[in-house]
């Protein structure tokens, strides 16, 4: 059902018929589904949008396991399994981890493997950083100390290690989360930190690892905007238009042409590249 009324969503957008489309339908069946995400409260979008990729995911991961049961043979049984934890929402938005740890003890090197759809980067400044200064805090080795020791299979105990993440997957198109309410000084606030991102020509090169080999140079094509505090706010986007390459802004019943200078905002909280 989801499914169905997403699609039914991008059909109205694509026709160009309306001014604008209010997402009404889609919504309302989603509630239904996640009570969680009712109108009456305030939410957060990259929770809002993990659930929804999710939720696609399982939908077109049942309708192309059924479609494979119709289209092969029994023999080829193995390889259908094998296709039914994929949809068209892993094929665009589903990246991989490696976590490279390192024992402090006896150098034993291991990797621990993660799949993500959404990068939560860390803004490493309280006045004005750039995107590539969230990277290098999200891949900067960190050691593990305390409570956060590992146990180490050769040493047979908790140790001290070091680990550091790489991407070996690089998605067709990766969505960044900028981790904007922090917690300073035992309070959570949100972080009203200038970041500074690219439009195109970002390059992920210096965070893969060397098994992988996907092209990994970004060009921005949407901004989820947050204005507001902690506790209350007001979500707006800007979309690259994929036809004419023109920028526009949608705010509620708002949807206008903007000029590229205006898509650099102090308010981005998500990035899709």
């Amino acid at each position: 059902e989801s499914a169905t009324a997403f699609g039914c969503l991008v059909s109205d957008m694509w026709l160009g018929e309306f001014d604008y489309v209010s997402p009404e339908a889609f919504h309302s069946l989603f509630e239904k589904r996640y009570p969680a995400f009712s109108r009456t409260t305030q939410h957060d979008a990259q929770e809002f949008l993990i659930c929804v990729l999710e939720d696609l995911h399982e939908a077109f991961k049942e309708v192309r396991a059924l479609l494979c049961q119709e289209r092969v043979s029994p023999a080829a049984g193995a390889s259908t399994r094998s296709l039914r934890g994929t949809s068209i929402i892993t094929q665009l938005f589903e990246g991989q981890l490696s976590y490279a740890i390192r024992c402090l003890t006896c150098r034993a090197l291991s990797d621990r493997p993660e799949s993500f759809t959404i990068l939560s980067l860390p803004i490493p400044s309280t006045r004005v950083c750039s995107l590539q200064d969230c990277l290098e805090c999200f891949f900067q080795p960190d050691v593990l100390t305390r409570n956060n020791q590992i146990h180490c299979y050769w040493c047979g105990g908790n140790q001290d290690a070091t680990v550091k993440a790489s991407i070996t997957k690089a998605p067709q198109i990766i969505i960044f989360h900028l981790k904007r309410f922090a917690w300073q000084d035992k309070h959570r606030r949100k972080l009203s930190t200038t970041v500074c991102y690219p439009f195109s020509d970002l390059d992920l090169s210096p965070y893969l690892s060397t098994s992988c080999c996907n092209n990994t140079e970004y060009s921005l094509c949407a901004v989820v905007n947050h204005a507001g505090d902690l506790d209350y706010g007001h979500y707006t986007a800007f979309c690259k238009h994929s036809v004419t390459k023109h920028w526009y802004s949608f705010d509620d019943a708002q949807v206008t042409k903007i000029p590229d200078s205006a898509v650099q905002a102090d308010t981005a909280y998500l990035l899709f590249y």
